[in-house]
């Protein structure tokens, strides 16, 4: 007669003590499917360092890339979102609003500081993927504007970082105004003959790509980054052909002109500190 012994039953597992053999401590590479360990990733600024792929890098990560440790002085953290269209899909926005700042430590998707990239004094702005899909709303578009008006103020540089699957749809008309808003507040910083630098990452899409991402005096992007308006499978659905290989990322919009320069992450900030020279000198 076949039986089976009972077992005493497994009390519950401690997900803070129970985590699988290197869980948390390796990372599959997108770009390659090798296993990497997470902490040489890191020292090696979010790049692979087997096939150069380079993971998204949080903004405040980023910036103290370009600024150095200390980041720079921080500007306009006062600007925070509202919801002025008391808008709710699935659920409210403003519990979307305030689960993305818990997540991200910062009320919206945008964290802007003064500080020095080598030796050349600049204003950095730089849009959080994190903190939803870095979209732009009212904030984006506020901090943006006043990021332009105070490197005319002052004279110094200004540098955009974008990452971003474009408007913020929750805000409806107010997100879209604020292309037009940066646009304008671009376009007196260039009447000024104040250098404007935009850096795209992965993803620059959407509204931002249709406006302040394409108006840098130069235009830099890291390797592989995708940038367009339209995702690739909307344009094939729409058009019904086959995309080239490449279609979208920073190498292809690089060869198509849309792209100045193609810079791997270890070299942004020198490759910005010298451009910023130059357009100074121009």
């Amino acid at each position: 007669m076949w039986f089976r012994k009972d077992k005493a039953p497994r009390a519950p597992r401690d997900p803070k003590t129970s985590a699988s053999l290197g869980e948390g401590l390796f990372l599959k590479c997108d770009g390659c499917r090798e296993a990497l360990y997470l902490k040489e990733v890191e020292r090696n600024l979010r790049v692979c360092p087997k096939c150069g792929f380079h993971f998204r890098l949080p903004a405040v990560e980023r910036l103290k890339l370009l600024l150095g440790d200390g980041g720079g002085h921080a500007l306009f953290t006062e600007v925070r979102p509202s919801d002025p269209l008391k808008f709710k899909d699935s659920k409210r926005y403003r519990d979307r609003l305030k689960e993305s700042e818990a997540k991200t430590g910062r009320p919206d998707a945008i964290l802007a500081a003064k500080g020095m990239i080598e030796d050349v004094p600049a204003i950095v702005a730089i849009l959080d993927y994190a903190f939803m899909g870095g979209s732009m709303g009212s904030v984006v578009g506020e901090v943006l504007t006043r990021a332009a008006e105070q490197a005319l103020l002052d004279r110094i540089p200004l540098v955009i970082v974008t990452a971003s699957g474009g408007a913020r749809m929750q805000e409806g008309i107010l997100s879209l105004m604020q292309m037009g808003k940066v646009s304008a507040a671009l376009a007196r910083l260039g009447s000024a003959r104040v250098p404007y630098v935009a850096i795209l990452t992965d993803p620059t899409t959407g509204g931002v790509t249709a406006s302040f991402a394409m108006l840098g005096d130069v235009t830099l992007a890291e390797p592989r980054a995708l940038i367009g308006f339209a995702g690739p499978r909307v344009i094939e659905q729409t058009i019904r052909q086959t995309l080239p290989d490449g279609f979208q990322r920073a190498e292809f919009q690089q060869e198509h002109g849309f792209v100045d320069l193609v810079v791997p992450r270890a070299e942004m900030r020198a490759t910005v500190a010298n451009v910023l020279r130059l357009l100074q000198t121009g």
